[in-house]
């Protein structure tokens, strides 16, 4: 079965192409095409008004698919920034206690890396980076030092950036979570809308962070934070859009949002929310759920994981494969080879004119609506070619 049509406008643009990097700049349907415009017409439609029907219509709409997606019941429990960086620092601003004791792991995305990286220069976080590696043992391992009692924040993906390999035990992390610490963060980037996802038993506990740039199919801008009450309530890291609406506060001093509005920045470009909400109009409209997309995914990396241990897609044979397709389970939209010359495979298929992506000594391979079986076929013929055993 194939979705392309969808992405008539991106596939066009780029007709020899093969893009299977959907894990890492997913191309934007034709929905959002439209919706980019219309982010113009009602800038200019309102000019100086603008704002009144953003928040009124364009950000609750945004809020209530977010809140459907995930299971939460509360739409006004998320708030948007234009990358997840910023939730971070606003969340970091808020722990009273210097230095912040934090508990993660050695396989987060880069802006935590090198933000946790720099706090601890600076001398305002203690971090303790549990291994990713042996994954087997891994959630075992990462919970065990959670239930220490040690720190201040927790962050796990939920489905890590580089492996692709996944993290279950977000319940268990949710029981240790308390207003007064720790606060548990999931970086949820590569599972919002990747893989159905279920937040409504630890709605109340957790703070999950996500975007549109991958498998919402919106691009740039258009970051969320879900924050549960009574959590953070008065980040010191604070914008003025956080002082609209039901406020609350010292006497004579900052007044924050009791909802999650509390984490709201200053002025931003909105146009990413008109590009998700196209989106999601569209899935609807053609009745496409994240399990029947995660579904046409999946058949797809079978197809691709049969041909490569069989020895059909060239040297990727020799690769260790991180995430398997294997069972009915949660997982990663893409499939992660680790071998030391991934980097210079990457090069070849990109001469193929092949797209993939590369993070230090693994090449991922990300599949999404916009590909079919003819592209999963040709995929393999290309790679056979470019990279001979």
């Amino acid at each position: 079965m194939t979705f392309k049509p969808l992405f008539s406008r991106a596939l066009g643009l780029a007709p020899n192409r093969l893009h299977f990097a959907a894990h890492s700049h997913h191309l934007w349907p034709d929905a959002s095409y439209a919706a980019q415009g219309l982010a113009w017409d009602d800038a200019m439609r309102h000019a100086d008004e603008k704002w009144r029907p953003i928040f009124e219509t364009v950000i609750p709409r945004a809020q209530g698919h977010i809140a459907r997606e995930l299971g939460l019941p509360d739409p006004n429990s998320l708030v948007f920034s234009s990358n997840t960086h910023d939730f971070l620092i606003r969340l970091f601003s808020g722990i009273e206690r210097r230095p912040v004791r934090i508990l993660a792991t050695d396989g987060e995305f880069h802006s935590f890396r090198r933000q946790s990286e720099r706090w601890e220069e600076a001398g305002l976080a203690e971090v303790v980076r549990v291994p990713v590696e042996p994954f087997d043992t891994f959630a075992d391992r990462f919970v065990e030092a959670a239930r220490t009692g040690r720190f201040n924040w927790i962050l796990v993906s939920q489905v890590f950036f580089r492996t692709g390999q996944t993290f279950d035990r977000i319940e268990d992390l949710a029981a240790l979570a308390d207003p007064a610490g720790p606060w548990v963060v999931i970086d949820g980037y590569h599972g919002f809308m990747a893989t159905p996802t279920d937040l409504s038993r630890v709605a109340d506990k957790v703070f999950y962070l996500a975007g549109g740039y991958k498998y919402a199919m919106s691009g740039e801008g258009v970051c969320f934070l879900h924050a549960p009450d009574g959590y953070c309530p008065r980040p010191v890291t604070t914008g003025w859009y956080a002082e609209f609406g039901n406020l609350a506060g010292p006497p004579n001093g900052v007044k924050y949002r009791l909802d999650a509005g509390r984490f709201w920045g200053a002025t931003f470009d909105v146009s990413g929310l008109y590009r998700f909400n196209a989106v999601r109009r569209m899935l609807d409209d053609h009745a496409l759920t994240t399990e029947t997309v995660s579904d046409h995914a999946t058949r797809l990396m079978r197809l691709f994981q049969t041909a490569v241990t069989s020895g059909q897609a060239g040297a990727l044979t020799r690769a260790d494969l991180l995430n398997p397709v294997e069972g009915d389970g949660p997982r990663a939209r893409f499939l992660a080879f680790q071998h030391p010359e991934a980097q210079g495979w990457q090069q070849a298929l990109i001469s193929a004119d092949v797209v993939t992506d590369v993070r230090a000594d693994t090449i991922r391979f990300g599949f999404g609506l916009y590909q079919d079986e003819a592209d999963v076929t040709e995929l393999i013929r290309r790679c056979a070619r470019a990279l001979p055993l």
